[in-house]
């Protein structure tokens, strides 16, 4: 038998077993199903049912009202707690009157900006105190209305800046926690040479979600934000240490914890990232 049908048996067998287990912490950034969704919507969030998820992070749904999205959601018993949302939606007044108003109706918690605009590889501090106002900004509308914002960094604001420290230092210090707090994507944090549990317990009162997942061995880290999707691996096989970056993450109190996969895998692989995960969420 060759190696990828054993996987793929693998991915099967995980999938029987942990239909029924999945705690509502860990979830699943649908974006790692982009490519299945286009094709068939309905089929997909079916196969992400029958993983066992009940907690997603989305935006609306391609060419579908955020009440079409909920209605779709619902029928397959997903909760969108957390919504994606651009930066420049944030950044426009009547635009996040919009966000605002499709994240109450999918009955979402969070709502997620997980980029800052920027000139090609340059991401300067003009570019992060840009950021600091929308963020405070955006973020106080949200709270008013029930909503709190979260920003998931993307590798590029792990820069030096000043006295030992980096862009990212500058962002937490000079957003209002009351108002913008962070999503942590552990392979965004690792690309650029960081080490994710580190800045957990750097700033263990800003971090309310994870993006989890995990890069190949011997990936070539950068700090554009930028990598190859197929360097995604299954949770656990690859240059994480997964074991300290979940530990950190459970003593601050890390709400949410959701699977990322970028790949081309992402139907087979992440079955068994849920199973290597949900021990380590149940600890």
């Amino acid at each position: 038998m060759n190696k990828s049908i054993t996987f793929c048996l693998a991915a099967f067998f995980c999938l029987c077993q942990l239909s029924a287990q999945v705690p509502d912490a860990l979830g699943v950034q649908l974006y790692s199903f982009r490519n299945e969704m286009k094709a068939d919507l309905r089929g997909t969030l079916k196969k992400v049912q029958d993983m066992g998820f009940h907690t997603v992070e989305t935006g609306l749904f391609t060419g579908k009202t955020a009440a079409e999205s909920k209605k779709l959601l619902d029928e397959f018993g997903l909760k969108a707690v957390s919504m994606g949302a651009s930066f420049d939606l944030l950044a426009d007044p009547a635009k996040l009157e919009t966000v605002i108003q499709n994240a109450k109706t999918l009955g979402s918690e969070f709502v997620m900006c997980a980029w800052i605009p920027h000139n090609g590889d340059e991401f300067t501090i003009d570019d992060i105190k840009k950021a600091v106002q929308v963020f405070n900004t955006s973020g106080k509308a949200l709270r008013k209305k029930g909503l709190k914002l979260l920003y998931h960094p993307h590798g590029f604001e792990f820069r030096p800046y000043q006295d030992g420290q980096l862009l990212f230092d500058y962002l937490v210090k000079n957003t209002k926690a009351k108002y913008v707090n962070f999503e942590m994507d552990i392979y965004w944090v690792k690309n650029p040479g960081q080490d994710p549990a580190a800045w957990l317990r750097k700033y263990p009162k800003r971090w309310k979600a994870l993006h989890v997942k995990d890069q190949l061995k011997g990936t070539p880290g950068n700090p554009n934000g930028k990598t190859d999707v197929e360097w995604n691996v299954v949770v656990g096989t690859g240059n994480q240490d997964m074991p300290a970056v979940m530990q950190a993450a459970r003593k601050i109190g890390i709400k949410y914890y959701f699977i990322e996969d970028e790949s081309s895998r992402s139907v087979e692989q992440v079955p068994v990232s849920i199973k290597y995960l949900t021990p380590l969420i149940k600890k």
